[in-house]
């Protein structure tokens, strides 16, 4: 087997200004390139956190609950040489619901949609069976590269890194091995060199200073969903929807904007959790989830929060289809 090289920080920018040389025809003029960037991994492995480190902006809302993204997220990176759209996924992982079955589908369809693949494993795991399997399944991805992303490296001492560098190098021919770390911006630059490196030439997808193409609908419910999974226990977070019903202007105050939106969980005790003693919590995740959603509409916003009760919604048919999971 060849081994892959590590990237570091010399290799990367070697390759980078390689791919920034020119054409055959003519040496000398610059290249640009474009393309999508598929981040996979387990679940909680960081891609999220990768996805706005190297974005710049946040796109994807984050959290320490594994299975926190269930859609495809779109982050724009913008360079002189080159647009790389990230494309965040949700983690791969043994579904046990009608839900992860399709989340677990979308992935696989993005996988063969994309220029590159990011394989995401995190610095202080030990390789187990689920990344074993995930670099199965990559290998049969013909004529797409895949790089992999060994993320969370300022959690562990350089001696794990390394450790886990080896490990991750041996599970499959990956294009190139990346030491990163989103929270420290260690070696981001690198890592998007070397995605760039294996974009084709192309024209621009996006206009200049797009950061996503998400919908603000979409992202203000993300927001909201990631205000209540803040402190909620282990089995409520799989269980929380969040659906915007309405949002725009107050009329009469184009400067105020009104977002009417309802969380949905599965059984009435989990209500009880999300709603807390005499409306506390509820009232704590809206004010949280209200600063956010004005950052990022850059508006002042009224917030209407109310929550619902969808019975088993993860393998209902009819509740995934309205909550935007669709077949």
């Amino acid at each position: 087997m060849n081994q892959p090289r590590v990237t570091e920080k010399k290799a990367g920018r070697a390759k980078a200004n390689a791919s920034r040389a020119g054409t055959a025809s003519d040496p000398q003029a610059p290249v640009f390139r474009s393309g999508f960037a598929c981040l996979v991994g387990r679940p909680n492995v960081g891609k999220s956190t990768l996805t706005n480190a190297l974005v710049g902006a946040k796109v994807a809302i984050t959290s320490n609950r594994p299975q926190t993204t269930r859609r495809v997220i779109r982050g724009i990176v913008h360079r002189p040489d080159a647009q790389l759209v990230i494309l965040d996924t949700p983690g791969l992982h043994r579904p046990r619901t009608l839900l992860g079955e399709r989340l677990d589908s979308l992935v696989r369809s993005t996988l063969t949609e994309v220029d590159l693949i990011g394989f995401c494993v995190p610095a202080p795991d030990l390789i187990g069976p689920g990344d074993k399997y995930l670099a199965k399944e990559l290998a049969a991805v013909k004529n797409t590269p895949v790089v992999a992303i060994v993320t969370k490296t300022d959690e562990v001492p350089q001696e794990r890194v390394a450790e886990q560098l080896l490990a991750v190098s041996e599970l499959g021919e990956w294009a190139d091995v990346v030491p990163v770390s989103a929270v420290r911006g260690y070696q981001l630059d690198v890592l998007a060199d070397v995605l760039v490196s294996h974009l084709p030439e192309g024209p621009p997808l996006y206009p200049d200073g797009e950061l996503t193409d998400e919908p603000e609908q979409i992202m203000v419910a993300e927001l909201i969903r990631e205000a209540a999974l803040e402190g909620v226990r282990d089995e409520l977070p799989h269980s929380i929807a969040v659906l915007v019903e309405e949002m725009g202007p107050r009329d009469g105050q184009p400067d105020l904007i009104d977002v009417h939106a309802e969380l949905y969980v599965e059984r009435s005790s989990q209500k009880a959790i999300v709603i807390g003693t005499q409306g506390a919590r509820l009232k704590d995740v809206g004010t949280r989830a209200r600063k956010q959603i004005e950052a990022l509409l850059g508006s002042r916003v009224y917030l209407d929060l109310h929550v619902r009760i969808a019975k088993d919604w993860q393998r209902n048919p009819k509740y995934l289809r309205r909550l935007g999971f669709y077949d």
